[in-house]
């Protein structure tokens, strides 16, 4: 109930980014144990009200007068993270935003829950996961799958060694989206939308409505595509069970990349990306795959994707087996674990570099793209190595008029 909660006891939570996948996190973060939801953020007015009448509408539940109005509201994100009374921030907003909005919540002392690919452009992924390390924050990334027990024990049985020296990795990943879109350009901005705000750092491309809420991951100066969307999910547990969370490839290269022919959308819809890794083994992150990972060994293979888990040993993925020496972090619930994370300052299950880590390969798969041919990464130093024009593109930030990281 509502103040059941001593303040002292209460987290606090602040939510940037009112679209479906923010109010989501926001709908259940603010249900759990000891949370309180205190403040929304979005330049589109309609999304922001949206969610504030959400928070209002469930407290006021709890109450005895039936109403409550104190969901508090910005369009300006730097507003909202000056909060002195707020303990965490949700990061819900399209991948452009997602470093700005983590450095000034984490630079606020706020604790961050932020969703896949932790961000947009490589460089940015290393700011933050070094000043959450600075700030000693608790920062949990959106790759969820890492709290579903199949994704654990499918890892578990990889960490363990159960299939014998890993020959190949296939990483499937959906093809890529908005290639019927025929896009006309320069429609008039809504009232109750800040669109150069929206923009942001990015570039300011002429306005249209199949630019904004979910549609935005369709253009590069914005998202990433599907590529970048789900290299967070299926690439994360790949790297979870290889045991090169915070490690990488050692070679990336992009192959068979696909663009829509017409419209206003650049993402690619066809993908392959090679990545070699220390170990003598491939991982190959791909659409024409079935969704998920599967391991490959000298001994056997392991499939798990949402939904499923397959192995060539059925014993090895039974929940009950015993694996191994190697436990994996056993989270069930991703957000729970953020919370808990916040209330007792353990570690979560997906920190910041993991997150960045694991979509390192897309970032080098665009500049593999771009310049065509493979590079050669060193994961220690995080260089591409003698390939000047490939490392410099690499860092680009390219951000527009003030912003900067």
């Amino acid at each position: 109930v509502l103040g059941a909660n001593a303040p002292s006891n209460r987290i606090t939570l602040g939510l940037i980014g009112c679209g479906g996948q923010g109010t989501g996190n926001l709908r259940n973060l603010m249900n759990k144990n000891g949370t309180q939801a205190i403040a929304v953020c979005d330049p589109d007015k309609n999304n922001m009200n949206r969610a504030k009448d959400h928070v209002n509408k469930q407290y006021a539940k709890q109450t005895e007068s039936g109403e409550y109005k104190g969901c508090e509201t910005f369009t300006d994100y730097r507003d909202l993270c000056a909060m002195k009374e707020l303990d965490a921030v949700i990061v819900g907003t399209p991948d452009h935003w997602h470093a700005l909005a983590c450095l000034e919540s984490l630079r606020n002392k706020k604790d961050v829950y932020c969703e896949k690919p932790i961000t947009h452009l490589f460089a940015e992924g290393q700011a933050v996961y070094k000043e959450a390390a600075k700030q000693k924050a608790i920062f949990q990334v959106g790759s969820q799958q890492r709290s579903s027990s199949r994704m654990r024990v499918a890892a578990e049985a990889v960490m363990n060694g159960v299939l014998g020296k890993i020959k190949e990795v296939k990483v499937g990943l959906p093809t890529g989206g908005g290639t019927n879109e025929e896009g006309k350009v320069a429609q008039p901005i809504p009232d109750h939308l800040d669109y150069d705000l929206w923009c942001g750092p990015s570039r300011l491309l002429p306005f249209h409505p199949k630019r904004l809420h979910w549609n935005w991951r369709w253009c590069l100066d914005y998202g990433g595509g599907q590529l970048m969307d789900w290299i967070g999910h299926h690439n994360d547990i790949a790297h979870w069970g290889l045991g090169v969370e915070l490690s990488g490839p050692i070679r990336v290269e992009a192959k068979n990349f696909r663009y829509p022919e017409k419209g206003m959308y650049n993402n690619p819809v066809d993908y392959e990306v090679r990545s070699e890794y220390e170990g003598g083994y491939s991982v190959v992150i791909s659409n024409k795959y079935g969704g998920g990972v599967r391991w490959i060994g000298e001994d056997g293979w392991v499939r798990v994707s949402r939904g499923q888990i397959e192995a060539s040993n059925k014993d090895w993925i039974r929940e009950k087996t015993d694996r191994g020496m190697i436990k994996a972090y056993n989270s069930p619930d991703h957000r729970r674990n953020f919370v808990a994370g916040v209330k007792t300052r353990k570690e979560c299950i997906c920190p910041a570099e993991i997150g960045h880590r694991s979509v390192t390969p897309g970032h080098l798969s665009f500049v593999s793209d771009t310049l065509k041919r493979p590079l050669k990464w060193d994961p220690k130093n995080e260089m591409i190595v003698d390939d000047q024009e490939a490392d410099k593109l690499l860092n680009k930030l390219d951000y527009r008029g003030d912003w900067a990281l």
